[in-house]
């Protein structure tokens, strides 16, 4: 399945706990159908110390999330928006379902 979100895009998350914030995503794992996005769905890991003289401790960091939890914001109208794609020469866009703005 092909996703439509990228690293750098800005998202709204639709569902969960983190439901409504918005966050820039980090990364992706396309065979997973995830994505990480900065400050959403903060979790506990506990690090181990792995040298000598290393501290170990308690951390939190950002869970990978599904990618269809999330919504690209539109630069121009600010919502989140289902992601169309145009053609402009040879060149594909993905551009706003609702003002047509490119993303």
């Amino acid at each position: 399945m092909a996703m439509n979100v990228k690293k750098g895009d800005t998202v709204v998350v639709l569902s969960g706990k983190d439901k409504g914030k918005q966050g820039k995503v980090l990364g992706t794992i396309p065979s997973e159908d995830k994505v990480v996005v900065e400050e959403i769905n903060m979790v506990t890991c506990h690090i181990k110390p792995r040298r000598q003289g290393e501290t170990g401790g308690i951390v939190k960091r950002e869970a990978a999330l599904y990618a269809s939890k999330v919504q690209v914001v539109c630069p121009k109208c600010k919502k989140g928006t289902r992601v169309a794609h145009r053609f402009e020469g040879d060149k594909k866009l993905r551009v706003c379902k609702h003002c047509g703005a490119a993303l």
